[in-house]
């Protein structure tokens, strides 16, 4: 009798540890959830940032952005010089998670680890600072990071 038994409290086992599990996973999603809703909800820190400048000198104007990790960032990006720039920074894109980036009419979501823009461009960055560090930023162009278009970016904890 007892070996008749077996196989019923074994699905009883399989079917309470399946509950426990759901259970677990739902209360963690909602948890999750409402805190990525609240971050979203967390006003933004502006920081405008020239590559080059009407000079056309190679330069990020500053060339220092200093980042809080768990606080919302909106990056202006401008070029004003007649050359066009690229604000290269993988490092720095992986250590952060990307709300969206605006560029005219176009909003782009997802991972981002270099914008290009061209002469007289604007985009908005809207970011999250998540993973503390020390990051270098550069524009890859041939001979603009030699000439001195490089970067820090810093994400204290």
């Amino acid at each position: 009798m007892i070996s008749f038994l077996l196989p019923i409290v074994r699905q009883i086992c399989v079917v309470f540890t399946l509950l426990l599990c759901f259970t677990f996973t739902n209360t963690n999603s909602a948890l999750a959830a409402k805190e990525s809703s609240d971050l979203l909800k967390q006003p933004v820190s502006e920081i405008t940032v020239s590559l080059g400048n009407s000079a056309n000198e190679l330069k990020f104007e500053p060339n220092n952005l200093e980042l809080v990790a768990g606080k919302r960032y909106l990056l202006h990006l401008n070029n004003p010089s007649q050359l066009k720039h690229y604000f290269t920074a993988k490092d720095f894109a992986d250590g952060i998670w990307t709300q969206k980036v605006e560029a005219g009419k176009v909003e782009i979501k997802g991972a981002i680890h270099e914008l290009e823009l061209k002469p007289g461009a604007e985009a908005e960055w809207v970011l999250l600072a998540i993973k503390p560090g020390k990051y270098g930023l550069r524009c890859p162009i041939p001979g603009h990071t030699e000439a001195g278009m490089t970067g820090e970016i810093v994400i204290s904890p």
